[in-house]
């Protein structure tokens, strides 16, 4: 287990796959708090999260005695993403479980879901969009990230944009336009929702 120390994350992986179990001990050990601490910090319930927590590594050993583990990431993001969505279909059974039936009854005009407090799935939701996004834009030609930055993040005029890029309006808008197809393309191709 010694010379496991000294492997990457993907390295262990790789030989987990084919079959050294020390070695997914190892990744356990290098992740374990890391990835209780993050599900305790969404669901904060100790027993939950300890449910949630054995649940991600059993989907993590399934998944990479499959084969379909894929090492474009990190291994702690995916083990962090595997939690997330676990937590996210925890929060939605849990709301289930809960809902009560209208049938029958009269129909409440104000029990509706648009007045109501945003429940923590949506936020988790909302979050994890956001972070989805960010992480395409960073994926954008530097041209197209600066001008969309510029237009939602800074909510600058487009003139605003011309002047501070040294371009044209027309150009700061094509820019824009790209960069608006290009997340679309990338969204699709990695299967990423850009709304709720």
């Amino acid at each position: 287990m010694q010379k496991h120390q000294t492997l990457t994350d993907e390295q262990l992986v790789a030989a987990y796959a084919k079959g050294d179990n020390n070695a997914f001990d190892t990744l356990l050990l290098r992740h374990k708090a890391k990835l209780f601490n993050y599900i305790v910090s969404m669901v904060k319930d100790g027993d939950l999260a300890d449910d949630i927590f054995q649940e991600t590594f059993v989907k993590a050993i399934t998944t990479i005695k499959q084969g379909r583990y894929n090492d474009q990431g990190k291994f702690s993001a995916w083990l962090c993403r595997i939690a997330r969505n676990l937590v996210i279909d925890s929060f939605r059974q849990e709301k289930s479980e809960c809902a009560v039936s209208a049938d029958g009854g009269s129909y409440d005009i104000l029990n509706r879901a648009e007045l109501s407090e945003g429940t923590i799935e949506d936020q988790l939701i909302g979050l994890q969009i956001e972070s989805d996004i960010r992480a395409l834009i960073d994926n954008l030609p530097e041209v197209q990230r600066e001008v969309l930055t510029m237009r939602f993040y800074r909510d600058l005029s487009f003139k605003e944009i011309a002047e501070l890029t040294g371009v044209s309006i027309n150009t700061a808008l094509g820019r824009m336009r790209y960069a608006i197809l290009n997340l679309r393309r990338m969204a699709k191709e990695k299967s990423v929702t850009l709304t709720r």
